[in-house]
């Protein structure tokens, strides 16, 4: 199964097993991405997690 890095239009195999949510890195360019959906398969980038501090 194939998606596309939205990042830099790289093609990246997602590995078996692979579920919604999941989170990976393009081997490309490095950037963290989500898988969204498996049917068809799609990728976005990972929402970025900040510090809370405790607030």
């Amino acid at each position: 199964m194939n998606a596309t890095c939205p990042e830099c239009d790289a093609e990246i195999t997602l590995p078996a097993g692979t579920v919604e949510g999941e989170i990976l890195t393009c081997p490309d360019c490095a950037a963290e991405l989500e898988v969204i959906s498996l049917d068809p398969p799609e990728l976005a980038l990972a929402p970025q997690v900040g510090e809370d501090w405790g607030e």
